[in-house]
């Protein structure tokens, strides 16, 4: 389902109710083509998401939170300048396109009142959010600049008039008089959704597809079905369709999808409250690919280099076994010198070490026989000596290994807000140099994600390795209960209690395995003991931790389980 007209008349309509004659308090740029307005309304502070995104365009109430950039962009402190303080006097849809004017008033420095808009386009990679001064139609600024160049229709700049996007031709479908919808579908060959969008302003080919369904169904009663669509567009009842692997929303149940078989309806009170669910994974998963691609590039290839790392070292190991032959092979050519003959590539002796069966030993051309034979010494004496250390070495690289690929699973399930975690617990291991900046901004140190299960137990899970590290050796009590996934990277999961109810333990262990590498699989295996047991080697990485006494549960983690748990 698209952010189409018909969507974008309910979501106007509700947005109307909400916020209209409200005070606008904060303006925040958390990412490149989004911005929050919190707006002073009916009693409350809401949160109103406006999102130029090229695939999540939207314009939503939401109970998200965004994080603050430290530097705000110069979009933000545009309409900061303009807006801060600002009453939003109306909201208003030009025709039944995805196009939103909201109109504010404002004294400015010289006490004149301003009537400012702000102008939100929802047109997929086209989208953009513009300010524009009402009195002049000039552009104050905007969240894309579009020069000439880029658009011959008009240009997206400051201080050049705004043209609004071409008016659509078709018929507005909440404004189109009987005779002409009546005339509309009674000389159409075939009422097809793809014919139907020709005819009306703002549907997006599901809806079309559902306008045309239902009048397929009752032929006969075309302008009661029209009438009873117009309705529901505006007595909305906002609804999340699961087909599969597919998810539609829709601001009121789509028969077209519903009679579909394995079709699973989930209904919200908003249209706000469905957008947070069917966006917030997904446009958060976009941003931790954007801002935490580089991250995760660094990691990887640090991975790959401690990969290549114990390949080399375990090759050394297996050479070392072989160190013995060296000094035999030093020796041979020692006692035999002169039956070495110079210049030669190899040379056959009798290895009086297995009853003088003749061995052939290999030899550098270049040098002479003495030497060839002090090499076959080094070569012993530099393989007698690593092996002291590859043992260690190779244990140590196994755990930098491990280390990274928890770091790489906690990147897979992290959202925009963990990732600052992330890169401060990597900064502190020195894989990411610490920025020096002309004023250190005190940071609040991040929290454990907090739970609840049935039975009322609090259940805490770490979301970064120095989390874990601190909710398992320093916040958890010897007679808590500690879960993870059994030999898989994820987070310390943390029971509140020394004595838990088996539904608590597997509610746990559905948050363990939720927040681990294998958050998809089916029957992950997660190992339950009391924090007593547990301990930190000497040395050890941040997350490591060694434990006995376990006993070990199999489940199925479930998102839907998962936020039922969510300490609100």
């Amino acid at each position: 389902m698209s952010f189409d007209g018909i969507f974008t008349h309910a979501m106007v309509q509700e947005l109307q109710t909400q916020l209209l004659s409200g005070r606008l308090s904060k303006i925040h740029q958390p990412y490149e083509n989004e911005v929050v307005l919190v707006i002073r309304a009916r009693g409350k502070n809401q949160r109103l998401l406006l999102s130029a995104h090229p695939s999540y365009a939207r314009v939503q109430l939401t109970e998200i939170a965004y994080g603050n950039p430290d530097t705000p962009p110069n979009f933000v402190m545009m309409l900061r300048k303009h807006l801060e303080g600002a009453i939003l006097e109306s909201i208003h849809q030009v025709e039944n396109d995805r196009v939103i004017h909201f109109s504010f008033s404002k004294r400015n420095e010289l006490g004149d009142l301003q009537d400012i808009v702000l102008v939100v386009e929802l047109m997929g990679r086209h989208s953009t959010i513009i300010l524009l001064n009402k009195e002049t139609g000039k552009i104050l600024d905007a969240i894309k600049h579009i020069g000439s160049s880029q658009n011959t229709y008009r240009s997206i700049l400051p201080g050049v008039e705004y043209i609004a996007p071409p008016l659509q031709t078709q018929k507005n479908p909440f404004e189109a008089d009987k005779e002409q919808v009546f005339h509309i579908l009674s000389q159409a060959d075939e009422l097809s959704g793809s014919y139907l969008q020709q005819q009306f302003q703002g549907l997006g080919r599901d809806t079309a597809d559902e306008l045309a369904y239902r009048l397929k169904e009752r032929p006969n009663e075309k302008m009661a079905v029209w009438a009873e669509f117009i309705a529901a567009s505006q007595q909305v009842k906002p609804t999340l369709t699961v087909l599969g692997q597919k998810e539609l929303f829709t601001p009121f149940e789509y028969e077209s999808l519903k009679t579909q078989t394995g079709a699973a309806l989930t209904h919200y009170e908003t249209l706000s409250q469905l957008l947070d669910a069917y966006y917030g994974d997904k446009a958060e998963k976009d941003r931790v690919k954007q801002q935490g691609g580089e991250l995760l590039r660094k990691m990887e290839n640090e991975l790959k280099r401690n990969q290549s790392k114990l390949k080399k070292r375990e090759k050394t190991l297996a050479d070392s076994e072989n160190a013995e032959e060296f000094r035999r092979e030093g020796e041979l050519l020692t006692t035999f010198m002169t039956q070495v003959p110079r210049g030669a590539e190899k040379v056959e002796l009798e290895n009086y070490y297995e009853e003088n069966q003749p061995i052939i030993i290999k030899l550098n051309p270049a040098l002479t026989p003495n030497q060839n034979a002090q090499k076959y010494f080094q070569k012993y004496q530099k393989l007698k000596n690593a092996v002291k250390l590859i043992g260690k070495q190779i244990q140590e690289t196994k755990e930098e290994i491990a280390y990274l690929e928890s770091v790489l699973a906690q990147l897979e399930i992290a959202g925009p807000m963990d990732l600052s975690v992330i890169k401060e617990e990597l900064t502190e291991q020195g894989y990411i140099r610490k920025r020096k900046t002309k004023k250190q901004k005190q940071e609040k140190k991040s929290q454990p994600e907090r739970f609840l299960s049935s039975d009322g137990t609090q259940i805490l899970v770490g979301k970064n390795n120095l989390q874990n590290d601190q909710l398992t050796l320093k916040t958890a009590r010897k007679t808590d209960h500690w879960l993870h996934a059994k030999d898989i990277p994820g987070s310390h999961v943390i029971i509140k209690s020394d004595q838990p109810s088996d539904e608590t333990i597997m509610e746990a262990a559905e948050l363990a395995a939720f927040y681990s590498k294998f958050r998809h699989s089916a029957q992950v295996p997660v190992d339950v003991v009391q924090v007593k047991h547990i301990k930190k080697p000497n040395g050890a990485k941040p997350g490591y931790v060694i434990y006995e006494n376990q006993k070990t549960v199999f489940v199925t983690p479930e998102e839907t389980v998962v936020e039922s748990l969510r300490e609100k």
